[in-house]
């Protein structure tokens, strides 16, 4: 991450653990910084005061009120802000609500990573097309405005990853990144089934996370070791 140019972004969110993985996420992949960490309205308003951020990930159920009513607030109508709402809340009423008010998107716990990749690409295209644009076409319109799904590559199938679960998996390898590890000395570490652990290695093949490597004995099949990938590998490819 470039820090002189990151965009500066507020974390709204009253579950510290989920707030901290949203962080470690964008920040890993995104040119972004969070600046802040909010598990109140009342401390999401001191922030954006502070720090009048480009992006806020915004939780609706919070102790001291709706993250909805954030939005329509003159606070964050003030300064050029835009907020992907990531909540349990899955009601038409609130959804319908804070899209009219203009959040950019809206994310249903629990979070597909995969789909806020893909709601940050779409912000980060946005902002991109802001600064460069002077002059646009009707097909330059539409793309900035909808941003449609379809241009962004197909993901690998987050279906039944959780991200507790996936973080605990991934930590295995960042500690020690420089070890091979079977699908039994995963399980064990992490403390799940082996079942659930194929499934959780192999996702995180799949998003390039880790690498396979195979292990040839001289008697029986050959063993599948998991090993993370390092930064300049995945610069390369």
């Amino acid at each position: 991450m470039n820090n002189s140019s990151a965009l500066d972004v507020v974390i709204v969110e009253d579950e510290p653990h989920l707030a901290g993985l949203h962080r470690d996420f964008i920040e890993q992949n995104f040119n972004l910084r969070v600046v802040g960490i909010a598990a109140t309205l009342e401390q999401a308003r001191s922030l954006l005061r502070l720090h009048e951020p480009r992006l806020i990930l915004l939780d609706n159920f919070l102790p001291d009120g709706q993250g909805v009513d954030l939005i329509d607030s003159p606070l964050l109508k003030s300064f050029d802000c835009s907020v992907i709402f990531i909540t349990a809340a899955s009601d038409m009423q609130t959804c319908s609500h804070a899209m009219r008010s203009g959040a950019f998107d809206y994310i249903i716990k629990p979070v597909s990573f995969h789909r806020l990749q893909s709601s940050l690409e779409r912000f980060m295209q946005l902002v991109q097309t802001l600064r460069n644009v002077k002059v646009v076409d009707q097909r330059a319109l539409d793309k900035l405005f909808n941003l449609p799904a379809s241009d962004t590559p197909a993901a690998p199938s987050a279906k039944g990853i959780e991200p507790n679960t996936l973080e605990l998996v991934q930590r295995v390898f960042t500690a020690k990144p420089d070890v091979s590890w079977s699908v039994e000395e995963v399980v064990e570490e992490v403390g799940i089934s082996k079942t659930t652990g194929r499934r959780y290695l192999e996702y995180c093949v799949e998003i390039g996370f880790i690498g396979v490597e195979m292990q040839y004995g001289n008697i029986g099949h050959p063993r599948r070791l998991y090993r993370k990938i390092a930064d300049q590998e995945k610069s390369v490819s």
